[in-house]
Parts: C-alpha cells; structure tokens; sequence
C-alpha cells in the first residue's frame, strides 16, 4: 500500500470543495477561505484529519450546480493555516490521492459531501516510464532555463524527480501554463506513460518559442549585438 493510499485508509465519504482549479497529487495549493460554508467545512475537518475533497468546476461554463457524479478530482491535506480576524482564513494544501465521486451523500451540511474511491496509476513497464520521464525532463528544463533568461533570474532550476515518473508528471503538469480543461484530463489519466506523452507534445510544441523569446530578450540586452551567444547552463 501506498503511503497515499494508507493516509486515506478507512475514508469512505469526503467534503468536496468544488472550484476553477485542478490539484494534482504531490503539489501545492493555497487557498484563501471566505465563503461561510467552506469556513464551517475548515473548521470541521480540522478535528477529523484536515482532508477534503478539491474537485475541478468551473460555474461559469456550466449548467449544473455542482460537478457531476463520476467526476475525478484531488485529494487536499491541509498542512499550513493562518486564521483572520474576520473569520476568513489562508491555507496551505498538499495534494495527495485522486478520487472518483461515486455518490452524493445527504448530510446536515452546507457544503457537499461525496462517496469516493481513490485510485492511483497503473503498473507500467520501467524503462518505458524512464524513458518518458527522461523526454519531459529535458524540455521542461529547456524551458525553464529560457524563461530564466527572459526573466533575468538567477535562481536555479528546479530539481526533478525523473526516478519517479508519476511525481513528476503532476510536477509538470502543475507548473505548466494550460487550459484547466486540459490538466483536468491529465489528472484523469490511470497511465503515466500516456500522462507523460501528453507532456511531452505539450512540451515539444512550446519549446521552440521560449527559446527564441529567449534567444531575442538576450540580443536587446547587448545592444542589438546578435554574436552574443546565450548561455542556458
């Protein structure tokens, strides 16, 4: 059993905080909390172990009131909180196994409550995952030097766990600028491998374009003077 998985052992229902944004498991959200439902969710999960359900709705584009029954989403452990005066509330979430709603569940409420069952990836061939994982790697950290460059940040790059290929498909996944819709469908996904495909064109396509906004950003920084190569190390 997954460390995930044993922390959810026993969770059979779960309050779901339905918003315009996608969790993906082993990655960071904050939260600012001031609707009073979700402040009485807050308040009731902190004595029953600080989890709850985020699940991707955006109201805007649809006509249902809540997600549908069989919809995916993330579940949100909340590991830091600052309180306000006025009751409203910051937090800190850590996100840490997807769940399928199977059920609404009626309860003395104001927020909804779910019956879930958690999943995680399938079992996949090794040196296909490496490989994948190898491939996402390698472009998102091309990106990343080019937006570094276009930034003029010295910061370092970002450490990727590429011997862990499912942490770091919802590594980059997270950090990626896209549709909501899209990394929805990637939350989705029971195969890492087709997670890290996806990746990988996402990548592949955007690549190119960084780098020459990059290549540009450094030729007017010396003057117009385009023999000056750019360093990306």
């Amino acid at each position: 059993m997954s460390e995930a998985l044993d922390r959810v052992r026993g969770v059979r229902e779960l309050p779901l905080f339905p918003l315009a944004a996608v969790l993906f498991p082993g990655t960071p959200l904050p939260l600012h909390i001031f609707e009073p439902r979700y402040r009485q969710m807050l308040a009731d999960i902190r004595v029953t172990g600080n989890l709850f359900g985020l699940s991707y709705f955006d109201q805007s584009v649809s006509a249902l009131d809540f997600p549908p029954v069989g919809h995916t989403g993330c579940v949100a452990e909340v590991r830091e909180m600052q309180s306000l005066e006025d009751g409203r509330s910051n937090i800190l979430t850590i996100g840490l196994i997807r769940y399928t709603v199977e059920a609404y569940v009626e309860r003395d409420a104001p927020y909804l409550i779910g019956k879930i069952s958690f999943f995680e990836d399938e079992e996949e061939d090794a040196a296909l995952l490496e490989e994948r994982a190898q491939q996402v790697s390698e472009l998102f950290l091309r990106i990343a030097r080019a937006v570094r460059v276009i930034n003029d940040e010295r910061a370092a790059l970002p450490d990727l766990p590429e011997t862990e290929p499912e942490h770091l498909s919802f590594l980059v996944a997270a950090a990626m600028e896209m549709d909501s819709e899209v990394k929805q469908e990637l939350l989705e996904l029971r195969h890492t491998s087709e997670r890290l495909k996806r990746l990988r064109d996402l990548l592949a396509r955007a690549v190119s374009d960084y780098e020459e906004r990059a290549r540009i950003h450094d030729i007017a920084k010396g003057n117009g003077h385009s023999g000056r190569k750019i360093n990306y190390e």
